[in-house]
């Protein structure tokens, strides 16, 4: 397969080297905003250096989208509509609107599309969804990410450009990863209300509009009783880098997601029963890829749309709420 490279900052060049790593398709162009970056990253892999028209409209057998938020849904949907299939980092669009769309054009050219949902794919997730199941109905979830230094790029704090703040950035992973692994036992998973709270700088966040949250909590309550609660943040005193755990409380036990030490990237699941807890899964795990390669496998296995895609635009719709639209 030859696959096109749009967006080559560290996340789109990582999932790059993973792709080609994997063996399931060969790098055959790349474009990026940076004629720098591009250069560079088409010289590792070997591949040619097109303008971003040029790479969306080429009709590769795939493109992978690393680029800001307010370009994913406008080129995913060029990308299929000449061809391509698409892999895409989250959040696939700003909001459920832009979602759908790229999901019907996926679906309308029948070819795979992939979000880098990329907390499905932790070893510490696989140890939770084999687990899930022996806790019993689950009937709550706490879901935290925190993160204390937020980003670093400017378009991540303008609202046109990113879609929200750290609700879109880090609760995307959180929501998605509940409702997909809440999905697999067989649980509903229909939203029955929402009620959240925004901040920006420690004030609440209104109505304003010239402002993303850095700081949000939110109940979810699901259709047959469940309950979702939501905490996430950028630039927070968290005394770490980073808080990360998904916890599910079942009638006869809890599993349990979190970070180590502080770490983005060094995670651990655990079962607990009362007040005793076992391991299910431990550090290190090399996960960063992992989204990417199986999407590039599966399109190698000549897999066309999936249906499940549908789940983005669930998430989509959760985050919506969150933020009253």
């Amino acid at each position: 397969m030859k696959l096109g490279f749009l967006g080559v900052g560290w996340i789109g060049r990582d999932r790059m080297r993973a792709v080609v790593a994997a063996g399931h398709a060969d790098a055959a162009l790349v474009a990026d905003t940076s004629a720098d970056a591009a250069a560079a990253a088409a010289r590792e892999v070997g591949a040619q250096v097109v303008s971003p028209e040029e790479l969306l409209a080429s009709g590769v057998d795939g493109v992978v989208i690393a680029t800001p938020s307010a370009l994913h849904a406008a080129q995913s949907i060029t990308a299929l509509e000449a061809g391509s299939a698409v892999f895409c980092q989250k959040p696939l669009g700003r909001d459920a609107a832009e979602t759908a769309a790229v999901v019907d054009a996926a679906r309308s050219a029948d070819l795979l599309l992939g979000v880098d949902l990329s907390y499905r794919h932790l070893a510490a997730t696989d140890a939770l969804r084999a687990e899930l199941p022996g806790v019993g109905r689950v009937y709550a979830a706490d879901l935290v990410f925190h993160n204390a230094y937020g980003p670093d790029k400017a378009w991540f704090r303008d609202p046109a450009l990113s879609g929200g703040g750290c609700v879109i950035d880090l609760g995307t992973h959180l929501v998605d990863l509940a409702l997909h692994l809440l999905a697999g036992t067989g649980a509903p998973v229909e939203v029955e209300h929402v009620t959240s709270r925004l901040f920006a700088g420690g004030r609440p966040l209104g109505d304003r509009a010239d402002v993303v949250e850095d700081f949000a909590t939110a109940r979810i309550d699901l259709v047959g009783g469940a309950v979702l609660t939501l905490g996430c943040s950028w630039d927070l005193h968290a005394g770490q880098e980073a808080v990360i755990g998904a916890t599910f409380y079942g009638a006869d036990g809890a599993v349990a997601l979190a970070n180590v030490g502080g770490s983005f990237y060094d995670f651990r699941a655990c079962r607990h029963t009362g007040t005793s807890s076992t391991s299910l899964a431990e550090p290190p795990d090399d996960w960063g890829g992992r989204a990417a390669v199986e999407w590039s496998r599966r399109l190698a296995g000549g897999e066309r749309f999936d249906p499940a895609a549908d789940e983005f635009v669930a998430t989509a719709r959760v985050l919506d709420r969150v933020y009253g639209r």
